[in-house]
């Protein structure tokens, strides 16, 4: 008896060590396991849906959702509840009419131009149903761009809501010239080229189209194509493929979301966050979103409680705004569990949670077209993701050692790459393998091998360059620290800087533009700045910049700062130089060169003085 007491002694001292060991020295192993264990089921399923005649994309996903709860609000949106049922039937409304009006082809893309609506999922969910991958486009895009990313995803076809029909006065003409067809969300058109949409919808039946139409056989076939800023140049399509939104709709399941959370979106629909994980994430659960047409800092709080949201989607910027909105007593009546984003600096973070509660807030690292997803499942503050032996045995990537001054990587006397320590800033790259594919841009092979770096580590290796410099600590949780590169992010959006040179480039006083990103304290983000040399003969005219700006460049993508140089300083192969006009900022006081900031109430470029450069430092000024 005795002996037996002293075996269980020995194995409660046992366990109990091992308790605190772990504890001590692997804080988070579980948390790890149990996240690990969810990401790992995920990916069983699609392996084995490789053996089947047919894959489960995220469309079928929706119609069994239909069938399932028909009756459950899918979307909310303005006050007005539209259920599982109803989206899928206005759905098949909009595939009947395109079937027998445009008779498209399975595989041909169209293209779609519409602000946050429930109709802007009625059109996706109807295309899909058909067989027809989508373009979204960004709505904020205009002339020459807007051209550009119809082309470049090989549209036929581009739907606009009816709120967007006048944006595209500048571009109509060329569109039907190369026998682009317009359909508009409205009854009626006044313009003979705009064919309508919605009295044919109306006159349509809600009876689905057959399955085989949307069937595929392949994870790998492309279904959307969204487009990014990425490094340089204009917009670029990346393919996302069924694989791709299938992941993304397990967003939300892998932090523990459920069916009975009501999610609040008010990122733009077009962004893959909001479609990807905010839409495909609600449709995986079977869950609720509340849907915003544009994000209101002063009116969130306010729907959050009314809709009893528990799960937001945020960008780091959007925290800031929430931030400095005036305090009240109501600060932390809400019912928010949950916020699912990336971009969330330090400083902001803290102050989010500790204004409006106990909000496990996630951060998620990823491009659009990349082929990593970098996860903070355990809300760690600072951190962009979590990593593992675990984690890094399945999704390889590396942080290599870079050159800030020469903008490129630091090879070996071989020619490889080097291998950062742990806690050292280096540029993340991860390996492109038959589980981390790489699908690229549509119809630009050349643009696509851009993005890639190949004999990395050995000979015939191929691996995805992130364009970001990060640090993983000792504890495997991973910071990001910078971008590198032709690209800054402002507004929660990437900004190539070579296609704002070419639009600045078109005016005719300018000689050259090298466009960069400067800090601002207390903005997330980089601010727009370009120093530029004015042609011989021509002086510097702040109003027909700021003319020219407006009407081909989006909000986020105009340089808010302007400085004017005798010479333009360039590297020994003839690149622009940005790293030290990016240190020295826009401060007048260190600056000889004239400076300038953009001025929306004179509509004007003004001169850049120590009072406006001081209202900017203590957010006075609006930017």
């Amino acid at each position: 008896m005795s002996q037996s007491l002293g075996w269980l002694w020995a194995l409660a001292v046992g366990v109990f060590s091992a308790h605190v060991l772990q504890k001590l020295y692997f804080p988070y192993f579980w948390m790890d396991a149990l996240f690990l264990l969810k990401v790992v089921k995920c990916g069983l399923k699609l392996e084995l849906q490789k053996f089947s005649s047919s894959v489960t994309t995220v469309m079928d996903m929706f119609v069994r959702q239909a069938q399932r709860v028909p009756n459950k609000p899918f979307v909310v949106y303005e006050g007005r509840v539209h259920t599982y049922r109803d989206v899928d039937a206005r759905s098949n409304r909009l595939a009947r009419v395109f079937l027998e009006k445009v008779a498209p082809r399975k595989g041909d893309c169209v293209a779609l131009l519409m602000s946050n609506e429930p109709d802007f999922l009625c059109v996706w969910f109807g295309l899909a149903k058909i067989g027809c991958p989508v373009a979204f486009l960004n709505f904020n895009i205009k002339s020459k761009s807007l051209l550009h990313c119809v082309h470049s995803c090989g549209a036929k076809t581009l739907i606009v809501g009816s709120d967007l029909v006048e944006s595209l006065d500048g571009v109509l003409s060329s569109l039907r010239e190369d026998n682009i067809e317009i359909w508009a969300m409205k009854n009626h058109s006044e313009d003979t080229r705009v064919n309508t949409l919605l009295d044919k919808m109306e006159a349509a039946s809600e009876r689905p189209v057959p399955a085989a139409l949307r069937a595929t056989k392949s994870f790998k076939t492309p279904t959307l194509y969204i487009f990014t800023s990425g490094t340089t140049g204009l917009p670029k399509a990346a393919v996302i493929t069924h694989l791709q939104c299938v992941k993304g709709a397990t967003g939300f399941g892998a932090f523990g979301g459920t069916e009975d959370d009501v999610i609040y979106i008010t990122l733009p629909l077009y962004h893959s966050a909001a479609s990807l994980i905010g839409i495909g994430g609600t449709i995986g659960l079977g869950a609720t979103c509340v849907l915003k047409k544009k994000f209101s800092a002063s009116q969130f709080w306010s729907d959050c409680r009314k809709h009893d949201v528990t799960i937001i989607q945020y960008i780091g910027e959007l925290c800031r705004y929430l931030c400095n909105q005036p305090k009240t007593a109501a600060d932390k009546v809400h019912k928010v569990r949950l916020g699912i984003g990336n971009g969330l600096r330090q400083d902001v973070w803290r102050e989010f949670l500790s204004r409006f509660g106990n909000i496990k807030m996630c951060e998620v690292y990823g491009s659009t077209e990349g082929n990593l997803c970098l996860m903070n499942h355990i809300g760690k503050i600072g951190s962009v993701g979590r990593s593992n032996f675990f984690y890094r045995f399945l999704f390889k990537y590396d942080l290599v050692k870079y050159n800030m001054e020469k903008d490129e990587p630091v090879k070996d006397e071989r020619g490889f790459c080097q291998r950062v320590e742990t806690g050292e800033t280096g540029l993340l790259l991860s390996k492109v393998s038959a589980i981390t594919p790489f699908f690229g841009y549509a119809g630009n092979k050349q643009l696509t091998e851009k993005k890639l770096m190949r004999n990395v580590f050995v000979k015939g290796d191929a691996y995805f360059n992130t364009g970001d410099l990060m640090a993983e600590d000792q504890e495997g949780f991973i910071c990001f620290r910078d971008r590198v590169g032709d690209t800054f992010r402002w507004k929660g959006e990437n900004v190539a800087t070579t296609e704002v040179a070419v639009i600045l480039g078109q005016v005719d006083f300018i000689q050259e533009a090298n466009v960069y990103g400067v800090e601002i304290p207390g903005h997330e983000g980089r601010a727009g700045m370009a120093a530029m040399i004015l042609r011989l003969g021509h002086t510097f005219d702040g109003k027909q910049l700021f003319e020219r700006v407006t009407a081909d460049l989006p909000s986020y993508a105009r340089p808010l700062f302007i400085r004017l140089q005798e010479v333009m300083e360039l590297t020994s192969t003839f690149k622009q130089r940005k790293l030290q006009l990016v240190q020295s900022g826009f401060d007048p006081s260190t600056i000889s060169d004239p400076l300038y900031v953009l001025d929306h109430e004179q509509k004007d470029y003004i001169p850049l003085t120590d009072t406006i450069y001081q209202s900017i430092l203590t957010a006075q000024r609006k930017l």
